[in-house]
């Protein structure tokens, strides 16, 4: 079966990395860290959230860390942004891209914002609408597109819903997410090929965890469905809140690393990545979880 020859890589680090942190990171190193990322040759990188400092007092620097980033042209940087006053917020701090997110799962959208799949998803419509007169991006992710931490199983033709639905909005991009790493090859494969029947492969992107270990397979699995976009956070930051331990994003310097052994291109700078994986990882005082950043750092200094 044929890959593409090429990928798109968004490295979320900056945010869906961070945002569990207990101890608050410095302004100084999320900039930094955007910075180096962007250097690296990332095309699109999640820099910020426009969140209620209440609920994710990590993002709380979400302004600062817009304002003081050395913008690379021809760069994407996303913030996230759950309602109007995000996008405010989003818009005030010149962002190029706004993220928007709904669950798969009716079970994980009554249990954490309270309303239904159809409600949630109705709400960022004029945050969408605002963003396309604004001239801004729009990605639209689907959280728990295989498997719920309330439900369990989640049906395909549930994450095809709010993939359409996302579509209705004109958003450009959609995120199809293993919100807690449950996926499996077999799955993914199921998953994307139901939704790219109703959406363009090339608009929508695999969102994958690492809890049980499945990433990088699931990626090659999205790959095998014509998929060419996948977010990934540098030496595999990122907890997972719903399940206690788990590993979050799959490491960034694992997925250059298989690509590169897939003959796919990515524009990224291996080794620039897992410089800037090991000194996050010294900044945040714990060894980082990409095995290919670990491996390579170790090589390097025997």
């Amino acid at each position: 079966m044929a890959l593409p020859s090429r990928v798109k890589i968004v490295e979320v680090s900056p945010r869906d990395g961070l945002q569990n942190e207990k101890e608050f990171v410095p302004t100084d190193i999320k900039v930094e860290l955007v910075n180096r990322l962007a250097a690296a040759g990332f095309p699109n990188v999640e820099a910020a959230s426009f969140v209620s400092p209440k609920w994710v007092p990590q993002m709380a620097d979400g302004a600062d860390v817009m304002a003081r980033i050395e913008r690379r042209p021809g760069t994407i940087y996303s913030v996230l942004t759950p309602n109007m006053k995000g996008f405010e917020g989003a818009l005030a701090a010149r962002a190029d891209e706004i993220v928007i997110f709904g669950a798969a799962s009716e079970a994980f959208s009554q249990k954490n914002i309270n309303c239904s799949i159809a409600e949630s998803i109705a709400r960022f419509e004029p945050v969408v609408q605002a963003a396309r007169e604004a001239g801004i991006r729009v990605r639209g992710s689907i959280s728990c597109a295989l498997g719920c931490p309330y439900q369990g199983e989640v049906p395909i033709e549930s994450v095809v819903d709010v993939a359409q639905r996302y579509l209705a909005m004109q958003v450009d991009e959609i995120d199809v997410a293993d919100t807690i790493g449950v996926g499996t090859p077999k799955r993914v494969r199921e998953v994307m090929a139901a939704v790219t029947r109703v959406v363009d492969p090339a608009r929508i992107s695999g969102h994958f965890h690492d809890t049980y270990g499945q990433a990088l397979a699931n990626i090659l699995a999205a790959l095998e469905t014509d998929i060419s976009i996948f977010h990934t956070s540098v030496a595999g930051l990122g907890g997972c809140p719903y399940a206690k331990g788990a590993t979050g994003n799959v490491a960034t310097e694992d997925v250059l690393y298989m690509l590169r052994g897939l003959d796919i291109d990515t524009g990224v700078d291996f080794d620039a990545v897992v410089d800037i994986g090991q000194w996050m990882s010294a900044h945040l005082n714990r060894k980082g979880s990409s095995r290919a950043g670990n491996a390579v750092a170790a090589k390097r200094a025997a």
